[in-house]
């Protein structure tokens, strides 16, 4: 089959349609031209590589020559991937869901050469994605007026529908006359509220599909322990442990699928996404952290070595995906029939049947199984000595790592899932500040190493001259001007880069950063931040990102760090910006906190004590690294071994000791010397 416009792109989603019989196009100017010279309207289509019904819907109907034949006949045909281009994915999934009340990938949507949309959908099936096509394409040869009339008032819709984001005039009336309150009473409500949507049987939400959030569990965590709230403490507890025995988890080679497609985590959809992994690598770090637990320890390494294994690049950065099917087949690459784990395992077939019950609970479907946990190995000893099988711990951890090893061999001969290899920086950025976490909890210098080799591929090949940064990296070409998703998850992970390493470098680099988002991205009448720069070619609409999900919104995660750099260098500015982001969005948080959980991380900070611990001498970083074994979330670090400029540091060296400050909001307590003063000063509050 001949090749379409799509060969000469780098996204692996794009060179998947290379060769449809599709006449497809990229997302640029001359596409747009061309649909303006020729009269036609544009099919936008919408997915990413380790999508599933993007390749359901390939198959069925971008490969099919008479459907290609319709298509090409009536509109020019846009391929997009949604992770290279968040941006117009955002516009055009709002007007799907405006029409549709859902959304999803594939997405489709139908422009106007000028942008607007007149009609959109999901996944569609052939006879009816022919049907649908014909349709439209008639509609505007024959009634070009009522297309123009959809568009109109579709395009207004999407304006005024994003969730949060305050009418601009209103707000600006609302914050002259108002003065921001943030109260810990208003997270109290959130919880209150949020209690009735979990499943403390399971774990996570109480409905179906269950994605992984792990930045809601990461708030509610901080939340149970600056409140004390034990339900809630019980409660991730359990979720986390449910996450990790269950199907959406790895059993044998780490990391976790996208998200389970029942209530019991038991069946994932298979694909495995670098930002998932990254942010439950910091959060089953913090939870280690606050508890303790072993398992948390077992899921952050061995998700680390996954993504060593299969989503690391020479270069020291990471790939962004591997895919849900192999040889068309979703799943296949991870699920084993009892015949195959009997010939691979022998003598330990027994005993895997029990461990990742090879039975009716992990069955799947077509004689395949998933493997899965569904005891402590505390408890499985008991349960397994009751049918005459005596193993003490160490017996069981060397033959079930037997097990794993011998499967993991086996598995990795088979054909892998596709790899989406293209690098984007804000989800390296997530990873990097997954690494951070976990180093700043284990204290492995192999996880700082990777963290510093990542952060500075993304100074050498991320960051441009004029301190903005590229959104994407493939075959050593860096493209796509940067998000504020870029911008807000690097600043994040550059802070956290120095508060384990103390190394300056990074946190004048986020503050450089943060300075350029403010000249490029700030929307001066709410405050808030729009999600593309002002450089940026103009769409339909400018969004600004506010709503945490999958990902914390960029918008969120920028005003912790406005927070925070606030803090670090007492700068007015950040400060009040932060809270002027916060007040905006405060409304909305008490009846949907999951939405919102980023922003309650904010709320927490500004409501409830937060200290700021300098420590100058010789011995800093023997004092941070005893710090960080304690669970302090309410706390950031600066240090230096020598005199430093850095305002909290500023003028507290001393050469014959190593001192301690701990400080909130500027007020210091007098200096101490060891880390008992210390957590003694943290725990009674200033």
């Amino acid at each position: 089959m001949p090749a379409n416009s799509l060969i000469t792109e780098t996204s692996p989603y794009l060179l998947q349609h290379a060769h449809n019989p599709v006449d497809w196009h990229a997302w640029n100017k001359e596409t747009l031209a061309l649909s303006q010279q020729l009269d036609k309207p544009i099919l936008v289509s919408i997915g990413y590589s380790a999508c599933h019904w993007c390749h359901v819907m390939e198959h069925e109907s971008f490969e099919d020559e008479a459907t290609a034949k319709i298509m090409n006949a009536y509109f020019i045909n846009v391929k997009v991937d949604r992770e290279e281009r968040p941006d117009i994915d955002q516009v055009y999934m709002s007007a799907v869901q405006l029409m549709t009340g859902r959304g999803g990938w594939p997405l489709n949507c139908f422009i106007m050469p000028d942008g607007r949309p007149f009609y959109g959908g999901t996944y569609f099936p052939k006879q009816e994605w022919q049907t649908i096509l014909l349709h439209l394409g008639e509609l505007w040869k024959n009634d070009r007026g009522k297309v123009t009339d959809y568009a109109d008032q579709l395009t207004e819709g999407i304006r005024r529908s994003e969730p949060g984001v305050p009418n601009r005039t209103k707000f600006q009336n609302s914050i002259n006359r108002d003065e921001a309150e943030f109260s810990f009473d208003t997270l109290h409500t959130t919880v209150s509220n949020w209690k009735e949507r979990l499943d403390n049987t399971e774990g996570g939400p109480n409905h179906a599909p269950k994605f992984p959030l792990p930045n809601n569990y990461q708030f509610l965590l901080r939340y149970a322990h600056l409140a004390a709230d034990k339900e809630i403490e019980k409660h991730i507890a359990l979720t986390l442990q449910k996450m990790a025995f269950g199907g959406i988890y790895d059993q044998i080679g780490g990391g976790f699928a996208r998200y389970s497609t029942d209530l019991l985590w038991k069946v994932p959809h298979f694909e495995k996404m670098l930002y998932d992994n990254a942010q439950l690598i910091s959060l089953y770090a913090e939870a280690f952290q606050a508890s303790g637990n072993k398992l948390h320890k077992e899921v952050v390494y061995d998700t680390v070595h996954f993504i060593q294994r299969e989503l690391c690049s020479e270069e020291g950065a990471f790939y962004s995906a591997l895919d849900a099917d192999t040889e068309g087949e979703e799943g296949k690459y991870y699920v084993w029939t009892k015949d195959e784990l009997q010939s691979l395992l022998g003598d330990d077939y027994g005993l895997a049947v029990e461990y990742f019950n090879i039975n009716e609970k992990g069955y799947w479907e077509h004689d395949n199984y998933i493997l899965l946990r569904d005891k402590t190995d505390e408890d499985f000893l008991q349960h397994y000595a009751k049918s005459g099988n005596q193993l003490s711990p160490e017996q069981l951890e060397k033959k079930t790592t037997k097990i794993k090893n011998a499967l993991l061999t086996t598995r990795e001969k088979r054909t892998k899932p596709g790899l989406d290899d293209k690098i984007l920086t804000s989800w390296n950025a997530l990873m990097l500040q997954g690494l951070v976490d976990a180093y700043r909890v284990f204290d492995n210098p192999e996880f700082l190493e990777l963290a510093r080799r990542n952060a500075n591929f993304i100074l050498s090949k991320q960051l441009k001259p004029d301190a903005s940064l590229w959104h994407s990296h493939k075959n050593g070409r860096s493209t796509i001007n940067g998000f504020l998703e870029d911008y807000a998850f690097t600043i994040e992970a550059f802070i956290s880069l120095y508060q384990c390493s103390f190394d300056e470098t990074w946190l004048e680099q986020a503050r450089k950063l943060m300075d350029y988002c403010i000249a490029h991205f700030l929307d001066a009448q709410t405050g808030l931040f729009y999600f593309t720069s002002d450089l940026d070619q103009a769409l339909i609409t400018r969004k600004t990102e506010t709503s945490d999900n999958v990902i914390p919104a960029s918008c969120s995660s920028i005003a912790k760090s406005l927070f925070t750099l606030g803090r670090f260098y007492g700068e007015i500015r950040y400060t009040e910006l932060s809270k002027k982001m916060l007040h905006a969005l405060l409304p909305n948080i008490p009846s949907y906190g999951a939405g919102y959980s980023n922003w309650c991380m904010l709320l927490l900070n500004l409501s409830s004590p937060f200290y700021e611990v300098a420590i100058v001498g010789k011995d800093v970083d023997e004092i941070r690294k005893e710090l960080s074994k304690h669970y302090l979330p309410n706390v950031i670090f600066a240090g230096s071994p020598s005199a430093s400029t850095l305002p909290l540091l500023l003028n507290r060296y001393s050469e014959d000791k190593t001192l301690i400050y701990v400080c909130e909001n500027s007020s210091c307590k007098l200096p101490v010397e060891t880390v008992e003063e210390a957590l003694y000063i943290l725990q009674r509050g200033l």
